[in-house]
């Protein structure tokens, strides 16, 4: 599988996103910077990272939506490429319009650290083919801007379209609906808060964000 992970002035994670990739697909990422204007010639997987990039300036997300690697991403998930974006990913590709709705301030105003339990709200995404519909996972969070905010209008088409990927099993950050993840119409580009890559094997505690790097293997190969 050949893949990008994009790199932002303040990505963080960008490292981890990457080790994961390469451990369970076994090829290594092109660590691509956030300046370039075209993907690689074809990409399979294009992967934004947690962190905070410019420093969560302005709003998370906001300037880094506006790199030109960006336009690059937006032509791809045009085409189908499947993007994943994680946590402050999930930001960008909000900003970026890729996906509908807005990541707030944490309800209380407080950073969020810790594995947190979702539930698997659609596993027929290209993402989530390797749970079970309704499964309980760990997986963990590290943000402060991680409250999921849409108007009803566009909560209610998420939901009644099946594009609610991942849900918190219980308040976590305020997020409506206590949605955690989403797709877009199309299926092909996730944006998530909890971070996969930190949870792939017995050694970061667990593996239940490994299947989502294997369900992407086997349907992209």
């Amino acid at each position: 599988m050949k893949s990008a992970v994009i790199v932002f002035p303040g990505s963080n994670c960008d490292r981890d996103l990457a080790v994961a990739i390469e451990e369970i697909t076994g090829s290594a990422p092109t660590m691509l910077w956030h300046r370039e204007t075209e993907l690689p010639d074809g990409i399979d997987l294009v992967a934004i990272p947690g962190g905070f990039s410019y420093g969560d300036y302005l709003r998370s997300g906001a300037m880094a939506a506006r790199s030109p690697v960006m336009q690059a991403v937006a032509v791809a998930a045009g085409r189908g490429v499947p993007v994943l974006g994680v946590c402050n990913g999930f930001q960008v590709l909000t900003e970026t319009g890729l996906l509908p709705g807005a990541l707030m301030r944490n309800a209380g105003l407080a950073f969020v650290c810790r594995p947190v339990a979702l539930t698997v709200e659609n596993n027929q995404s290209i993402f989530t083919n390797r749970y079970d519909a309704g499964e309980e996972i760990s997986i963990p969070v590290a943000h402060h801007d991680g409250n999921y905010f849409a108007d009803a209008e566009t909560l209610d088409r998420l939901e009644d379209e099946g594009r609610v990927a991942f849900r918190y099993a219980e308040s976590v950050n305020g997020s409506a609906r206590n949605i955690a993840g989403i797709v877009n119409a199309g299926g092909n580009v996730l944006g998530l808060m909890p971070h996969p890559e930190r949870m792939i094997g017995p050694e970061h505690g667990g593996s239940d964000g490994r299947r989502l790097f294997e369900g992407l293997l086997e349907a992209v190969g």
